[in-house]
């Protein structure tokens, strides 16, 4: 997902969006899409928005880092499950992951999936611990880690 116009960013993300803004000389989205490469991914629907073209232009079809990358273009924004819901054509009938392409993580995809694969999930949520979770929202789970409810922020 590389679509929001990263406005707690500005004045940084005026004529850039969030996932080019550069960390250790590469745009954050490189970050994501290498570590979904790591972890077995090569083929990515990049849904995009905000200075859309930027980004196209930027990663192209994804050849340069062995993936192929597809775009999903919103004409408006249309949030993370409108986002989603745009590119259901090139997500196909399978599993997906999505993530963000502004969020440097390194996540165990691999261990993720196979979490989701043995439990048999309709849906699975990668979530961290942090000392303060009221800027991000809280998820109660229970003993399973089923998620029970969601507080936002």
């Amino acid at each position: 997902m590389a679509g929001g116009e990263g406005t707690r960013l500005r004045p940084m993300t005026a004529n850039q969006p969030k996932p080019l803004l550069p960390v250790i000389n590469r745009p954050i989205m490189e970050h994501v899409l290498r570590l979904l490469k790591r972890h077995g991914f090569t083929e990515t629907v990049v849904t995009v928005q905000f200075l859309a073209a930027l980004v196209r232009n930027y990663f192209g079809d994804g050849d340069e880092l062995g993936m192929s990358l597809h775009y999903a273009t919103e004409d408006t924004p249309l949030g993370t499950a409108g986002s989603v819901k745009n590119a259901a054509d090139k997500l196909r009938d399978d599993r997906f992951l999505v993530i963000s392409g502004d969020a440097l993580t390194d996540i165990d995809l691999t261990d993720m999936i196979r979490f989701h694969r043995e439990n048999e999930a309709m849906v699975t949520i990668g979530l961290k611990r942090v000392p303060n979770p009221l800027e991000f929202g809280i998820v109660i789970v229970d003993d399973h880690g089923r998620v029970e409810r969601f507080l936002e922020k």
